[in-house]
């Protein structure tokens, strides 16, 4: 069963068409990785996906069943869907451990769930940090302040770890960082693995791929999907770059 079906998805923004009806299924359980050149559009599937409302969107988007362009941002959230940012942004003055907190019992109550008191937080977030080898003393500072670029990014999984989406879009999570920062990402990413989980995964490196082993590999170029295979795609990508395949799905 598709957990995430989108079809004939086109968006623009500021008169500018950068989604050209692209259609993909992501099966529940699966992790798939889209890949493709500068300015293809593989950020704005992710904005669009995760409801900035600045993009025209037309098609159709559902996630497990339900129409996704109808929701608000917070309705997706509560929906089972997460985006870790590319670029993650400071929030001085705002306590890592409140804002993680503060958005958990957020998605709990609006599922009906009972919030969690600070004691139970505390143990359920601390057991949530090692899966990403965060120290303790993080949840003390202010939301990414001062953080370096692996640090950002290793509490952007902390954030998927606590909230346990049902689809988590990881936008280029890799950028920046070194060997020793991915295999950390990949690894927390790859213990959030589950039956009724999917991740679409967006990428510009292959070595984030040999960590977490995709499923199936996409290739987004001019606003579409022009080409979809396994993990040795990717491998193919990083020897021959993008040339023609732009060509090749107009074919």
């Amino acid at each position: 069963m598709n957990l995430l079906e989108i079809e004939g998805l086109s968006a623009t923004i500021d008169g500018n068409q950068i989604l050209r009806g692209l259609d993909l299924a992501l099966p529940a359980g699966e992790v798939h990785a889209i890949m493709g050149p500068n300015g293809a559009g593989k950020s704005t599937l992710a904005h669009v996906l995760a409801g900035r409302d600045e993009y025209e969107v037309t098609g159709s988007v559902r996630l497990d069943g339900e129409d996704l362009l109808t929701m608000s941002p917070e309705e997706r959230a509560v929906a089972g869907l997460f985006l870790a940012f590319q670029h993650p942004v400071e929030i001085p003055g705002v306590g890592n451990s409140y804002f993680l907190r503060t958005a958990l019992n957020a998605v709990r109550g609006a599922r009906g769930e009972n919030p969690l008191d600070a004691m139970d937080f505390m143990a359920y977030v601390k057991q949530r940090m090692a899966l990403v080898e965060m120290d303790a003393s993080f949840l003390s500072r202010s939301v990414n302040e001062g953080f370096s670029g692996g640090e950002r990014k290793r509490n952007e999984i902390l954030q998927m770890a606590i909230l346990e989406p049902r689809l988590a879009i990881l936008d280029e999570t890799d950028s920046g960082l070194d060997i020793d920062a991915v295999r950390i990402v990949a690894h927390g990413a790859n213990t959030l693995r589950a039956p009724d989980r999917s991740m679409l995964v967006i990428t510009h490196h292959q070595r984030l791929l040999d960590e977490l082993v995709p499923d199936v590999v996409h290739v987004l170029a001019e606003g579409r999907i022009v080409r979809s295979g396994g993990p040795e795609l990717a491998k193919e990508l990083e020897a021959s770059g993008y040339v023609g395949l732009e060509l090749e799905g107009a074919r």
